[in-house]
């Protein structure tokens, strides 16, 4: 059998071997579990898990490839993938190329055969943190010397927004949205086009006066990666055009609005990752299954006195999933609804953007 060429090694000392798939490079990332049974590459290309280090609860991965249309951003950032078992051989009519092919051509590591659900309850019980993915043979020592040595970034906002301005116009648009780019999915702007919003992306710290000056219907704040902490360009946005034009949030566009009027965040302990957390619409008692992806929420005691309601809340674990200022016309959630993983059952948040702009039209 073949020896073990590579392994991940953590802060306390723990290593795990397995062998090695994509790119072969060492990489200090931040470790963390995704819960999802299918979707690798949408995972694998989420800017929101730039730097990170994901490790797949689900045992197979690259069974059915990877297809051109299904990238959630051109160039993936991913810090590195953590498997079970990884299939070279996909068996999907829609496959163009291998996981790890991919893998390897945009320097991602990836390790197979650890005890994922070893390494997964060490993630829960002990939380996320750093991890380096190196190989098999790099003394303990060493490696320990290297997570000490390396921090985590915190500018990743900034490596994944686009640098200018872009367009993506729908067919029969009666809207016309400004989208925030921390890291946005491309499938957040084909829901968007979808229902006729043509989309001009602009980069996570553009001005108020930038985006006035395109005469929006609305603007819409994109998931990303990091701490929200970490881009008051776009809390200070927030706040100034708060009032102004409807805004939807989504993920750390979410996180930012609560910030821009008041309210607190704090890290999770691991995060929030995975197609099947079951949110609860406090207005309806509707339960929707949610697709996540984030490392912060929103605190709840915090909400007092900003101007926010809270309007969905984590099933789980009671943290807060929406909130929304009907004053200024303002929603956010800490899900994705584009993701689809009910299928259906958040893509009517779209909608009711759309419909506050159609409402906004109709008193111009």
């Amino acid at each position: 059998m073949t020896a073990e060429d590579r392994k991940i090694v953590l802060a306390d000392g723990s290593e795990y071997a397995g062998f090695g798939f994509g790119d072969r490079g060492d990489r200090v990332c931040e470790i963390v579990f995704n819960t999802s049974m299918a979707g690798y590459q949408e995972i694998l290309s989420d800017p929101s898990y730039t730097g990170q280090l994901v490790v797949m609860t689900y045992p197979l991965m690259g069974n059915y490839g990877m297809a051109g249309e299904d990238y959630e951003t051109k160039t993936p950032t991913i810090g590195g993938l953590a498997v079970r078992r990884y299939n070279d051989k996909p068996s999907n009519f829609r496959s163009e190329e291998t996981l790890g092919g991919v893998m390897a051509r945009y320097a991602i590591p990836g390790i197979e055969g650890i005890d994922t659900r070893k390494l997964t309850r060490s993630i829960r019980d002990h939380g996320s943190r750093k991890a380096l993915i190196t190989d098999a043979d790099t003394p303990l020592e060493k490696a320990l010397e290297i997570l000490r040595a390396t921090d985590v970034p915190r500018d990743v906002v900034r490596r994944v927004s686009c640098r200018a301005p872009w367009e993506s116009p729908a067919e029969n648009a009666r809207y016309h949205v400004a989208a925030i780019d921390c890291g946005i999915k491309l499938n957040i702007i084909r829901s968007l086009n979808a229902r006729g919003c043509d989309v001009t992306v602009l980069p996570y710290d553009a001005t108020a006066e930038q985006v006035l000056a395109l005469g929006p219907d609305g603007l819409f704040l994109s998931n990303g990666p990091g701490d929200p902490e970490d881009v008051p360009q776009v809390i200070e946005l927030v706040r100034a055009l708060g009032g102004r034009l409807p805004i939807f949030g989504i993920c750390l566009g979410h996180q930012v609005i609560s910030l821009a009027y008041g309210a607190r965040t704090y890290k999770l302990k691991f995060g929030h990752r995975g197609g099947n957390h079951p949110v609860r619409e406090l207005a309806t008692g509707k339960i929707e299954i949610t697709s996540q992806n984030h490392s912060y929420a929103v605190d709840e005691k915090s909400l007092a006195g900003t101007g926010l309601e809270l309007t969905h809340v984590n099933i789980l674990d009671g943290t807060v999933e929406g909130v929304k200022c009907a004053r200024d016309r303002i929603f956010s959630v800490q899900y994705h609804p584009e993701s689809a993983p009910g299928p259906q059952d958040s893509g009517h948040l779209f909608d009711r953007f759309t419909a506050m702009m159609e409402e906004e039209k109709a008193h111009a």
